[in-house]
C-alpha cells in the first residue's frame, strides 16, 4: 500500500525500529526490496536519489514505484531524496511522490529554514511528507565537495520548529558511500539532538554503520535510516560473478535474476537489524 513519510516513521521512532528507506534504481532492486519487506511485515521506503533523477526522469521513476507500493503487501513510501531544487520537489510530488527531502544542508541556517519552510507549504498542502538536514552527512569518497558538519542540537530544535519538518536527517558521525562498516557514531551527540528535537530523526549513510551500532541506534528516536551502497554492491558484485560464470550469456533477464535475489537477501538482512 503506498503510504507518505510521517505515517510510518512516528511509529517506528516509539518502538524499537527503524523504517529503511532503500535507495532505489529500476524494476530490479525496487521489486526485491520490497519482497524482503514483505516477508518481515515491515514498511519501507523506496528512494531515488540524485544519480537516479539524473540518470532517467523522475515521472518514469514515479510510475514505476508507485504501481509496486500499491500492489505491495505492507506499507511503502516513495520519497526523493536529497534535492536541492524547489522545482524539482514540485515535480516529483505533481509525479505522485508521496515524501520529499529538501537538502540545503549546505546552505547557512536561516537559508535552509526559510527554503525548507517554502518546501513544507507546498507540500503539506498535498498530504506530502517532507524531511531536511540540518548540520551535513559527509561522503566517504573526497572528490564529493559536500562537506561534513557534525549537528549543532540548538540549531536542530530551531530548525525543526521554524520549518515544521515531519523528520529531520542528522550528522552523527554516518558518512555516506562508504564500502565498509567503519563509522563512529556520536551517541551522545543523538541524546542531546533528540532531546531537543519533536520530531523523528533520520541516519544517513548507513551502510558503513556496525551492525550493533544499527541495533543500538533503534533504541533511540530514529525513525528513518538510509541505505544505498550496500544493495549497490550486492547487485553489482554478483552481476560481475554471473558475467564471468557465464561468458556467453547475454540476456539481461538471465543475468538479473542473482543480482535481485542478492538484493533481496541484502535488504532482508537489514530490516532484520533494524527491528523487524
Amino acid at each position: 500500500m503506498l503510504v507518505n513519510l510521517k505515517e510510518i516513521t512516528k511509529q517506528a521512532a516509539d518502538k524499537n525500529c527503524a523504517v529503511v528507506g532503500f535507495n532505489v534504481f529500476g524494476y530490479e532492486d525496487a521489486s526485491a526490496v520490497i519482497r524482503a519487506a514483505e516477508k518481515l511485515n515491515a514498511p519501507v521506503i523506496l528512494m531515488s536519489n540524485k544519480d537516479a533523477v539524473d540518470y532517467m526522469p523522475l515521472e518514469i521513476y514515479a510510475d514505476l514505484f508507485c504501481r509496486l507500493a500499491k500492489n505491495a503487501k505492507v506499507p511503502v513510501c516513495v520519497h526523493l531524496d536529497h534535492a536541492k531544487s524547489y522545482d524539482l520537489i514540485a515535480r516529483a510530488i505533481k509525479a505522485g511522490y508521496t515524501s520529499v527531502m529538501y537538502d540545503g544542508s549546505q546552505l547557512p541556517l536561516e537559508e535552509n529554514i526559510k527554503n525548507t519552510k517554502e518546501v513544507v507549504k507546498l507540500a503539506k498542502a498535498l498530504d506530502v511528507s517532507v524531511e531536511a538536514e540540518i548540520g551535513s552527512v559527509g561522503y566517504s569518497n573526497p572528490e564529493i565537495a559536500i562537506k561534513g558538519v557534525y549537528t549543532k542540537p540548538e540549531e536542530a530544535e530551531i530548525f525543526a520548529k521554524e520549518t515544521g519538518v515531519d523528520i529531520l536527517a542528522v550528522s552523527i558521525g554516518n558518512v555516506h558511500r562508504m564500502e565498509e562498516q567503519g563509522a563512529k557514531i556520536q551517541y551522545d551527540l543523538l541524546k542531546e539532538i533528540q532531546e531537543v528535537v519533536p520530531v523523528p530523526i533520520v541516519v544517513h549513510g548507513s551502510t558503513g554503520i556496525l551492525d550493533e551500532d544499527m541495533k543500538k541506534l533503534i533504541t533511540y528516536r530514529i525513525g528513518k535510516v538510509n541505505i544505498g551502497t550496500a544493495l549497490r554492491m550486492a547487485f553489482g558484485h554478483t552481476l560481475r560473478k554471473e558475467m564471468e560464470e557465464k561468458p556467453n550469456a547475454f540476456d539481461r533477464l538471465e543475468l538479473s535474476k542473482a543480482p535481485m535475489e542478492a538484493v533481496e537477501k541484502a535488504a532482508f538482512e537489514k530490516l532484520k537489524l533494524l527491528g523487524y
